[in-house]
C-alpha cells in the first residue's frame, strides 16, 4: 500500500509560476486580498444617506424576521440596505469627503 504525501504541492509550482500572485493573474479568477484593518459603511437604498440604525422594535424573536434598518434622513424603512466594505485609506478619504473631523 502506497503512503499519501499528507502535503501537497500548490499548482502555481506544478505549472511553472514564480508567485501565487503571478499565477492568479493570469488564471483571471484571483480576488485581491485586503489586508489590514476594514471598515463598513451602511447607506440608505432611497436617499444614499449614511445616517441609518436598527429599528429595536418589532424585534427578531416576536416576528421570525431578519432585522429592519431605518434611515434617519429620509425615514426609509427595510431589510436591503447597502452595505460597503473600505480599507482603512478609502474610509479616511470617505470620511473627508464628508467633512467629518478626525480626532
Amino acid at each position: 500500500m502506497a503512503k499519501k504525501n499528507k502535503l501537497a504541492t500548490p499548482e502555481w509550482i506544478l505549472e511553472g509560476y514564480d508567485s501565487e500572485e503571478e499565477y492568479e493573474k493570469t488564471k483571471g479568477g484571483a480576488k485581491k486580498k485586503k489586508s489590514g484593518k476594514t471598515f463598513k459603511i451602511r447607506k440608505c437604498p432611497k436617499c444614499g444617506g449614511d445616517n441609518v440604525g436598527i429599528v429595536l422594535s418589532n424585534s427578531d424573536a416576536e416576528e421570525g424576521g431578519g432585522k429592519e434598518w431605518e434611515c434617519r434622513k429620509c425615514k426609509w424603512k427595510g431589510k436591503n440596505i447597502d452595505e460597503q466594505e473600505l480599507t482603512e485609506d478609502e474610509f479616511m478619504k470617505y470620511l473627508d469627503e464628508k467633512g467629518e473631523e478626525i480626532a
